[in-house]
């Protein structure tokens, strides 16, 4: 009788957790088809001012890749100044590895170009990590913080393409 029940409770387990299984796998499908062929803004086009920079040139690539293509014409123009990165030494060691968090900010406003009026005024994008560098290979270092840049910018890139999609188009 006893073997039984736990075999009874045996197959609901397996079975709740095929069922579980199966709902988890479908949610993910699901959520990769919704975004399929859709541009992530609501808008179609939208200026950019900036300096020519390696952040500028992210942002105009993750533009694009939402689906929004940059032009002078856009009704709404993306105001971006030039970044700013800062290291802060976390560890206090003279020799050997140092924990360093490096931050990115930059600035940015947007307008509309029909009558110069700030839709987003004096925003900041902000972004860090931490690293490891070393003091031993000087190059070696060099890399681990320029990919940690990049990194950076890419990511104050995505916080930016968030913000304006939640901006009401014109």
């Amino acid at each position: 009788m006893m073997h039984r029940a736990f075999s009874r409770r045996a197959r609901q387990a397996v079975g709740i957790g095929l069922v579980t299984l199966a709902v988890i796998t479908m949610a993910g499908c699901g959520f990769q088809l919704r975004g399929m062929h859709q541009p992530l803004l609501g808008m179609s086009e939208v200026g950019l001012s900036a300096n020519v920079s390696p952040f500028s040139e992210t942002v105009r690539r993750a533009l694009e890749q939402a689906g929004t293509e940059v032009s002078d014409d856009a009704d709404l123009r993306v105001n971006l100044g030039d970044e700013r990165i800062a290291s802060n030494r976390l560890t206090r060691a003279d020799s050997g590895s140092r924990e360093t968090e490096i931050t990115l900010t930059a600035p940015f406003s947007v307008q509309r170009v029909a009558d110069d009026a700030y839709v987003l005024n004096q925003q900041q994008l902000e972004t860090s990590t931490t690293v490891l560098l070393s003091t031993d290979d000087i190059y070696a270092g060099n890399q681990v913080r320029d990919e940690a840049v990049q990194r950076l910018r890419e990511q104050a890139a995505d916080q930016l393409i968030d913000r304006l999609g939640a901006l009401e188009t014109p």
